[in-house]
């Protein structure tokens, strides 16, 4: 029987992988992630400004991006800034890239 990659299979490391790619899935949190990227770091007050979205609905989806840790957040005042975490997205593409 041939060796297979996917014998090898690394569920923690899949897991990983599964989250980024369900919290990155979604269309407007694709545009969300494409302007913080364009304009890092970047608060939350701008994004839905520019998006031209809701408050709430954009927070909803900033806390999904960063639980995911495709996010990386600073607080300055009472203000958050966030970032995309390159070395994150990163990891988990070699990780994906290592099975297919």
């Amino acid at each position: 029987m041939p060796h297979s990659k996917l014998s090898n299979l690394n569920a923690a490391e899949l897991s990983k992988a599964n989250t980024l790619i369900r919290a990155i899935a979604h269309p407007l949190r694709v545009k969300i992630l494409n302007y913080i990227g364009q304009n890092q770091p970047t608060n939350v007050n701008s994004i839905y400004k520019e998006l031209k979205l809701d408050q709430s609905i954009t927070s909803q989806h900033l806390r999904i991006l960063k639980d995911a840790k495709v996010l990386n957040s600073t607080r300055k005042g009472k203000e958050i800034f966030y970032e995309v975490s390159v070395a994150y997205l990163s990891s988990v593409m070699l990780i994906v890239k290592q099975y297919f």
